[in-house]
C-alpha cells in the first residue's frame, strides 16, 4: 500500500547514490529557444543583449513564443535558503550553494552567455495568454519570470528549465515592475517543496534570495526577492490560448509537436483510450499507452490521431494532480488557464492554502467573491480549462486521418469538411472528459484509501467512509489533515465499545474543544465521530487484522505531520522580514521537504507548535493575488 504518485515531480537523486556535480559541470541546453519562434523584435540573443535593458519592457509580441531578455542585476543579494531535495534532484552536489557562482546565478547576476563570442545560452521569457476568472485576458506571459537555461541531471537524465521569478521587467510585464516581494517569494519557495514532499506533481523551488536594495510597491512598500525555481516545462494551457486567439494555425501545430517530442518522451509514449472510461480502477490509474498511428478507433468508434493522444495525456495528468490536491486539501486560489500546466504540475502560487477546518466552499483568495476557485470547484475548473485547450487543438484533433494531408496542413479546413471536423472534435473532447472524471476518481480513491489505512478495494468505501467522513468534518468544523494524522495512531483495540469510541473522538477536536458554529453539542459531536470510527475500525480490521503498529507505520507514510499552513507562513514572513531571523527558513524547509517525519532535529517546541492545533485567529485565512 502506498500513497505515492508516480510523477516527474518526484524524480531525482535524493537517495545518496549520486554525489552530484558543480554548477559549471551541470549539462545545460536551450531546447525551448532552439525549436520555437522568437520575438521578431529580437530574433537573436545578440540583438537582445545589445538593446538597452529599458527597451525590453512591456509591449505586444506576436508570432512568437518567447523573447530573449536578461535579468536585471540584483544588488548585494543575500541567499536566504535552498531546498536540499531540489539541489539533489537537479543533480548538483552538496556545498555548491556556498559558491559565488551559485549565489550569482540564483540572483540573476551571472549568465552562461559570452557576449564577446556570442556563444552560450541566453535567458528568455515566455509569451502566453489566458482566461482569468472565466474572461479572456489577452496577452499575459512571463511578466516577472525569466528562464536562464535548461539543465539535465547527469544521473536521471531528467531535463529541467531553470527560471528566476522576480528578476525584472519583460515584454510581458504589462504595467508591473517584474519584481517579486519577499512575502510571496517565501510562500512560493516553501509550498513548492512542500507539495513535492507530499508527492504531488509540482513546479519546484531551488533557492530564495533577498534583494536588499530593491523596494517593491504592492499593497505597501515591501522588500524584494528572487526565487530560483525549475520544472520539466513551464508551458501552460494559456500558451495555446494566445496562439488560438490570434488565429495562428501553423504555430498551434508547431507547439503541439514540440510538446510531444521534447516535453513528453515522443509520440509513441502518448496513451490510447480507456476501454471503458466510466469505470475507475487500476487501469485508470495507469492507463494504456499506444504506438504511433494516424488512425486509431477511440471511444464510440471515433477516428483519432496523434494529437488526440496528446490532449488525452495532458488531461490525464491534470486529473491526477487535482485529485491529489483534493486528497490533501490543497487549494490553489487562482486556477486561470495561464496557471494550468501542460504537464499537470501545480503551477504559479499566489493566494494558495491548505484547508484548516474542512469547508468545501473555502477559497484562500479574498478577491474571489464568486468562489470560482474554491476547494470544491477545483476539479471542474481544471476541466473547464482543459476544454479551452481542446478548443485550441480542435482543428488538429478533429481532422482525423487528414492530419498530414498537405492541402489541409497548408490551407486548413475546407468548407465541406468543417461540419465533420467540428463534430469529431466535440466528441473527442467529450470522450476525454469522461476519462478525466474516471482518472480523477480512481486517483482520489486510491489516495483516500491510503490515507485511511486501506489497501483492499470495496465499492462501499466511498459512501460509507469517504463521504461520511467529509460530511462529519464539515459539520463539526474539524481540521482535515490533522484528522488523518491523528487517526493513524488510533488503535483498533481502543475502539471496541461505544464508550471507548466516544472518548477517542476528542482526539480530533480542537484544543479549545468543540467549536462548530452550527451549534452542535460536544456530546452530539462525540456520537457522530464515534459512529464513523466504528465503521472505520471494522474496515481496517478486514485489511490488517490486529497489526496496528504496521498499519500505523503505513498510514503515517500517507498522512503528513506538517503542511505549511497560512498562519505558519505568516509567522515565518514576520520573523524573516521584520525580525531578521534568517535561520527559520532552514528549519521550515527541513519540515516542508520531509512532511511525514515525526521530528526534524530543529527547535522541537517550534516544530510541535507548527504541527499542532491551528490558532483560532489563524484558521481559514485569505490573501490577495498581489506579489
Amino acid at each position: 500500500m502506498t500513497a505515492h504518485l508516480t510523477s516527474g515531480a518526484t524524480k531525482g537523486v535524493s537517495n545518496g547514490t549520486y554525489s552530484g556535480v558543480s554548477l559549471q559541470e551541470l549539462p545545460k541546453s536551450h531546447t525551448f529557444t532552439a525549436n520555437l519562434p522568437p520575438d521578431p523584435e529580437f530574433k537573436t540573443p545578440s540583438e537582445s543583449h545589445r538593446a538597452p535593458r529599458g527597451d525590453l519592457g512591456p509591449r505586444m509580441v506576436k508570432g512568437a513564443l518567447f523573447t530573449y531578455v536578461r535579468p536585471e542585476e540584483t544588488e548585494t543579494p543575500e541567499l536566504l535558503g535552498i531546498s536540499r531535495s531540489a539541489l539533489h534532484d537537479i543533480g548538483l552536489k552538496d556545498g555548491v550553494e556556498n559558491t559565488e557562482e551559485f549565489k550569482n546565478v540564483v540572483a540573476g547576476n551571472k549568465l552562461y552567455w559570452d557576449n564577446q563570442t556570442e556563444d552560450g545560452i541566453y535567458p528568455w521569457a515566455q509569451c502566453y495568454g489566458g482566461w482569468q476568472f472565466g474572461s479572456w485576458a489577452g496577452q499575459l506571459g512571463d511578466g516577472r519570470a525569466i528562464s536562464l537555461f535548461e539543465s539535465t541531471n547527469p544521473s536521471t537524465k531528467t531535463r529541467y528549465e531553470i527560471q528566476l521569478k522576480g528578476a525584472g521587467r519583460t515584454p510581458y510585464s504589462r504595467f508591473a515592475d517584474g519584481k517579486a516581494v519577499l512575502r510571496s517569494s517565501i510562500r512560493e519557495f516553501v509550498v513548492s517543496e512542500a507539495l513535492n514532499g507530499l508527492h504531488i506533481p509540482t513546479t519546484r523551488a531551488l533557492a530564495l534570495t533577498l534583494a536588499p536594495k530593491s523596494t517593491v510597491r504592492r499593497e505597501r512598500l515591501e522588500p524584494g526577492a528572487v526565487v530560483a525555481r525549475f520544472a520539466e516545462s513551464w508551458l501552460r494551457i494559456g500558451t495555446f490560448d494566445i496562439i488560438r486567439a490570434r488565429g495562428d494555425r501553423k504555430l498551434v501545430r508547431t507547439l503541439a509537436n514540440y510538446i510531444a517530442e521534447h516535453v513528453y518522451t515522443g509520440w509513441e509514449s502518448l496513451p490510447s483510450a480507456l476501454e471503458d472510461p466510466s469505470k475507475p480502477g487500476p487501469s485508470a490509474i495507469n492507463p494504456p499507452r499506444s504506438v504511433p498511428s494516424h488512425k486509431i478507433e477511440g471511444a464510440q468508434g471515433i477516428e483519432e490521431n496523434r494529437y488526440t493522444r496528446l490532449y488525452r495525456e495532458i488531461a490525464r495528468r491534470n486529473a491526477k494532480t487535482v485529485a491529489a490536491w483534493q486528497a490533501y486539501a490543497f487549494t490553489n486560489g487562482v486556477l486561470n488557464t495561464d496557471n494550468t500546466s501542460l504537464l499537470g504540475l501545480s503551477l504559479d502560487f499566489g493566494p494558495f492554502a491548505f484547508l484548516d477546518n474542512f469547508d468545501p466552499s473555502y477559497t484562500p483568495n479574498h478577491d474571489d467573491h464568486a468562489l470560482r476557485y474554491s476547494y470544491k470547484n477545483q476539479p471542474s475548473v481544471i476541466w473547464w480549462n482543459l476544454v479551452r485547450l481542446g478548443e485550441s487543438l480542435g482543428e488538429l484533433i478533429g481532422s482525423g486521418a487528414k492530419i498530414d494531408d498537405q492541402t489541409f496542413v497548408d490551407k486548413g479546413v475546407s468548407e465541406d469538411f468543417a461540419p465533420e471536423l467540428i463534430k469529431r472534435a466535440e466528441t473527442i473532447i467529450g470522450n476525454v472528459g469522461d476519462e478525466y472524471k474516471t482518472i480523477f476518481l480512481a486517483e482520489y480513491t486510491r489516495l483516500m484509501r491510503a490515507r485511511l489505512g486501506l489497501f483492499s478495494e470495496k465499492e462501499s468505501d466511498f459512501q460509507e467512509l469517504f463521504s461520511e467522513l467529509l460530511d462529519t468534518l464539515e459539520s463539526l468544523e474539524l481540521d482535515f489533515n490533522h484528522f488523518f494524522r491523528r487517526l493513524s495512531a488510533v488503535k483498533v483495540s481502543d475502539l471496541e465499545s461505544d464508550e471507548q469510541r466516544k472518548q477517542k473522538a476528542s482526539v480530533f477536536f480542537h484544543a479549545e474543544g468543540m467549536t462548530a458554529t452550527s451549534g452542535v453539542t460536544e456530546a452530539a459531536a462525540r456520537e457522530r465521530v464515534a459512529a464513523w470510527l466504528d465503521k472505520w475500525a471494522k474496515r481496517v480490521s478486514e485489511d490488517w487484522g490486529e497489526r496496528d503498529e504496521e498499519r500505523e507505520k503505513e498510514m503515517k507514510k500517507a498522512n503528513p505531520k506538517f503542511v505549511p499552513r497560512s498562519w505558519v507562513l505568516d509567522e515565518i514572513i514576520q520573523k524573516v522580514e521584520h525580525d531578521g531571523k534568517r535561520d527559520v527558513i532552514k528549519r521550515v524547509m527541513a519540515m516542508a521537504e520531509h512532511p511525514f517525519e515525526e521530528e526534524w532535529g530543529g527547535d522541537r517546541e517550534e516544530e510541535e507548535r507548527w504541527c499542532g492545533d491551528v490558532p483560532r485567529h489563524g484558521r481559514m485565512m485569505q490573501c490577495s493575488c498581489s506579489s
